[in-house]
């Protein structure tokens, strides 16, 4: 079932739409997995499972205060040393399935956060 997400006011940071194989941030569609944040474009980004700790440094460079993993269609689990970039930089995150990363990264944008947003799409 395809999620259409509607805000207030648009953003060209937003997600408007995802599928679980495509994702659209703001007028723009993508088909393979994104990093995007509050101020920043979504870019791809080479991930896949299992993911490792270089493809979660990704999350370093979004200027965020909070990056949420998207971790596909099921919720995944990573260990620490995966997860050490983001430790390391002291930058909150939360990992949890890509279709609620998708929604709670669009509450998180609403409510002016420093959000950052790794999604994976297999």
């Amino acid at each position: 079932m395809a999620l259409q997400f509607v805000r207030e006011s648009p953003s060209d940071f937003a997600i408007t739409a995802f599928d679980g194989k495509c994702v659209s941030v703001g007028a723009f569609e993508y088909r393979e997995s994104i990093a995007v944040s509050f101020n920043t474009r979504a870019s791809v980004w080479h991930a896949s499972h299992p993911m490792t700790a270089y493809m979660i440094s990704r999350g370093v460079s979004l200027d965020a205060e909070i990056v949420l993993v998207g971790t596909g269609a099921k919720h995944v689990f990573l260990k620490h040393d995966v997860l050490r970039p983001l430790i390391d930089a002291r930058i909150g995150f939360e990992l949890m399935d890509s279709s609620a990363a998708c929604r709670t990264y669009n509450v998180l944008l609403a409510e002016e956060r420093k959000v950052g947003l790794l999604l994976l799409i297999e």
